[in-house]
């Protein structure tokens, strides 16, 4: 079922938490970005909504503004971890998509290392693969309207808590600030690849 809200709404329900993606580009590029594009949080009609094969373009062309905080992902790897997931929607701005969200289940058949970190150690949770919002976007607060909804969706569930990491190097400020607003904790650290990404493991409960 689509969540719908208009942006005033969002806004006020929403007035306590700023900083809403977990994953974020550099301030200069957030202000480049919004140079380019202004978005009036009063005149924008926000849904979110589980994603379709209609948004996948626009969903990879998101992941590669932040691919430095998430990884690589083309049509077929979204299709992919499409299949695997329990949860994926798309936040969108008057009909645009403007961020989305994909989590895995506990038990789910998903490769990853972080995924196999608390699979080895935690027996019910969500585990937030990946979140992005486009930078005009961000002061909607739609990150956070996913965090929100994915809370609300692992307590139907029955899940006993929300996973997901941020990178500690190279570090990723905004993500750390914006989890914390959540009550997250870090639960293990790993280092990832050929070493050149250090990420912290965080758990919620919903």
């Amino acid at each position: 079922m689509a969540c719908r809200f208009n942006g005033q709404q969002a806004c006020r329900f929403l007035t306590d938490l700023t900083n809403q993606s977990t994953l974020l580009s550099s301030q200069a590029d957030h202000k480049r970005a919004s140079r380019q594009t202004f978005v009036d949080p009063k005149m924008t009609d926000i849904t979110v909504r589980n994603a379709t094969a209609a948004d996948f373009d626009a969903i990879v062309a998101l992941n590669a503004t932040e691919v430095d905080h998430t990884s690589p992902m083309d049509l077929a790897r979204l299709r992919l971890l499409d299949a695997v997931s329990v949860y994926h929607k798309v936040a969108t701005a008057d009909g645009r998509v403007a961020g989305f969200l994909l989590a895995m289940r506990d038990g789910s058949d998903y490769i990853n290392d972080n995924f196999a970190w608390f699979s080895s150690r935690y027996d019910s949770f969500l585990y937030v693969d990946r979140i992005v919002v486009d930078g005009p976007y961000r002061d909607l607060k739609l990150g956070t309207l996913l965090y929100r909804d994915i809370f609300a969706c692992a307590r139907r569930m029955g899940a006993r808590a929300v996973a997901c990491e941020y990178n500690l190097v190279p570090p990723n400020e905004p993500s750390r600030r914006f989890h914390d607003k959540f009550a997250f904790r870090q639960v293990g650290t790993q280092w990832l690849g050929d070493g050149n990404k250090q990420v912290s493991l965080q758990l919620a409960t919903p």
